[in-house]
């Protein structure tokens, strides 16, 4: 009820979990006293990484992988000098605020994708940053916590640790991509009732092993997920839809954890320099950036305007921030305070602004770009079928049957168009809005479904 209600409001979801928090919290008449940090980002990358179309991340991997790591560093060194302005904190202790606050949010960003019609190409450059450089923002924290509270610690220490977690989560994780795939190509069609519990495990043990051994738990999980969904499998819609539902209860949990950690009787003394962190934050360190990282790339001022605009903070910094607080530090409430207003303003002005921006622009796209894999409806006996939407740019749209390019092994069983059931014939055109069922032998899945890739529109 509560969600229905924002939702004709106009106004984002989380942010009524968030107040709904503060209701429940110490201050609030729930009288909830919350002290634990909040875990729940490994659900949200995962499920990031499960629906996510490598077809549409592959031409902006390297800006992505550039706002993910220079492009973080970049933003929290200048929230961090102005941090120190604005607050009585030591260069530490600010350059944490600044960490913490330095990348985008997958949860916001994932959240917000499927809510919006970006043109493929930014949808996909934000949807990849944002599963990236959470692991750059958790190790970064981490370090300037260690720079904080540790005699010395310094820059050399900083630098050495945050490489080894990445690059240890990035070994383990492509380890650990490369085990499931192998073993999804091969899991009995018996199995697909299990595969949900399957997958809670896998995503258990690419979090845990690299943390075990010092790496980067949340690179490896988002690693061996973009593998997973990538990988043809009967089982890949329903364990998207499975793990959409988990993520979004995380953020839920995140938003309202953020509310029962916030004291409102503290939030006064912050609120103006707060706010005016937050404005150089989103007017100025990250266009920064964002114009960095992009530079003779092949962006559009337009393109990069929006991608500026799209760092949204949400569940991030709210993990993060409980680092903090967990750890003691001194400054800690000033950076929780302070990260209040971050996520507050990002979620109720950012997010809501982007699709008018992307219209103004030009960047907005005719249908959502949100990657959805052929749906694997069922197995009947050694074979499988498949269902393909018709996109009104997608190569089928405006051709006949036989145009289609299917291998010999693949039949085109029925076309529902305006809820009417279609016996295809050769010379059937199909039209923007069909639904194409395919029956493929399992053996052959992995065949069809590539040439069911190549109908989609070209990421404009």
């Amino acid at each position: 009820m509560l969600a229905a209600a924002f939702a004709r409001a106009g106004l984002p979801v989380l942010v009524a979990f968030l107040g709904l928090g503060m209701l429940l919290g110490s201050d609030g008449p729930g009288g909830i006293a919350f002290d634990d940090p909040a875990v729940g980002l490994v659900a949200i990358l995962w499920e990031g990484g499960l629906t996510a179309s490598w077809r549409d991340i592959r031409p902006v991997a390297v800006p992505a992988a550039l706002l993910a790591t220079v492009g973080v560093v970049v933003t929290a060194g200048i929230v961090g000098v102005c941090a120190q302005a604005l607050f009585d904190l030591s260069w530490p202790e600010a350059m944490l605020l600044g960490a913490v606050v330095g990348s985008t949010d997958a949860a916001a960003v994932f959240a917000t994708l499927r809510a919006t019609n970006l043109r493929r190409r930014i949808a996909g450059l934000l949807e990849a940053e944002s599963g990236l450089n959470d692991p750059i923002a958790v190790a970064l924290t981490l370090g300037f916590i260690e720079w904080v509270t540790r005699d010395g610690y310094g820059a050399p220490d900083l630098a050495l640790a945050v490489a080894g977690t990445l690059l240890i989560g990035l070994v383990i994780g492509a380890a650990i991509a490369a085990a499931a795939v192998w073993g999804i190509r091969r899991m009995p069609a018996g199995t697909a009732p299990f595969t949900p519990v399957l997958s809670v495990a896998v995503a258990a043990i690419a979090f845990g092993l690299p943390e075990v051994v010092g790496g980067s738990g949340l690179l490896s999980v988002y690693i061996v997920a973009l593998a997973i969904g990538n990988t043809p499998s009967p089982a890949r819609r329903s364990l998207a839809v499975f793990h959409g539902g988990l993520a979004f209860i995380a953020q839920i949990a995140l938003f309202v954890t953020l509310g029962l950690l916030v004291f409102p009787s503290e939030l006064g003394g912050v609120a103006v320099p707060a706010l005016l962190l937050t404005a150089v934050l989103i007017a100025v360190a990250r266009p920064v950036a964002t114009w960095l990282c992009t530079a003779r790339l092949g962006f559009t001022r337009a393109e990069r305007t929006l991608v500026a605009w799209s760092g949204l903070r949400g569940a991030v910094p709210i993990i993060l921030a409980t680092f903090v607080l967990s750890e003691g530090v001194g400054a800690s409430d000033t950076i929780f305070n302070s990260v209040f207003f971050v996520v507050l303003v990002s979620a109720a002005i950012q997010g809501p602004l982007l699709q008018p921006l992307a219209r103004r622009l030009g960047l907005a796209g005719e249908a959502r770009a949100v990657y959805e894999p052929p749906l694997e409806i069922g197995a009947v006996g050694g074979a499988d079928i498949l269902e393909f939407s018709v996109g009104a740019d997608d190569l089928p749209a405006g051709r006949r049957v036989r145009e289609l390019g299917l291998p010999r092994t693949a039949l085109l069983a029925v076309v529902l168009r305006a809820g009417e059931a279609i016996p295809p014939r050769g010379s059937t055109q199909l039209e923007a809005g069909d639904r194409l069922y395919i029956l493929t032998r399992a053996d052959d899945l992995a065949e069809v479904e590539r040439v069911i890739e190549g109908w989609r529109a070209a990421p404009a």
